[in-house]
């Protein structure tokens, strides 16, 4: 009887410990968040004008910027940015975006200087997450981009 529940507990504790185990994406390795993107399109890492890390990437087709903030001389970033940018001539209006904004809880929108739109959606990897968050993180940003288009740009 004892032996079969400590069998019983270690099939428990199995599953905890498998979880502690797995390795954590941060804003620390832009590496590994790039090895995730590619799963969903391209993605090349490059430096902004600051020296952080910037990745640029595409998916279905849409180029975006992955950009890495709270970083200590272009290192130990604490999170990122998905960023998206289209140039319209000016033909999207801030009702348009005010509308879009009002109806979604990812991803937030907004007319840039020259009144280009832009999307963006805030990821806090500070003390990392796990893979499969990061992955889901990327899809959710994969549907905003995609009703943005359909919705706004009307692509």
């Amino acid at each position: 009887m004892k032996r079969f529940a400590l069998c019983v507990l270690a099939g428990l504790l199995l599953p905890v410990t498998a979880a502690s185990a797995q390795k954590l994406v941060d804003a620390t390795d832009p590496d590994s968040i790039i090895n995730l993107l590619r799963g969903f399109g391209s993605a090349v890492l490059e430096e902004d004008d600051a020296g952080d890390p910037m990745i640029v990437a595409r998916i279905d087709g849409t180029r975006f910027l992955v950009l890495f903030y709270g970083c200590q001389d272009g290192a130990e970033c604490k999170s990122i940015q998905f960023r998206a940018a289209w140039e319209t001539s000016g033909n999207i209006s801030l009702g348009q975006i005010s509308g879009w904004n009002a109806e979604k809880r990812f991803g937030k929108a907004y007319l840039d200087d020259v009144k280009d739109p832009v999307v963006e959606m805030d990821v806090n990897l500070f003390g990392g997450v796990s893979t499969r968050n990061l992955e889901d993180t990327i899809d959710w940003w994969q549907l905003v981009l995609a009703d943005f288009k359909l919705n706004v740009l009307e692509e």
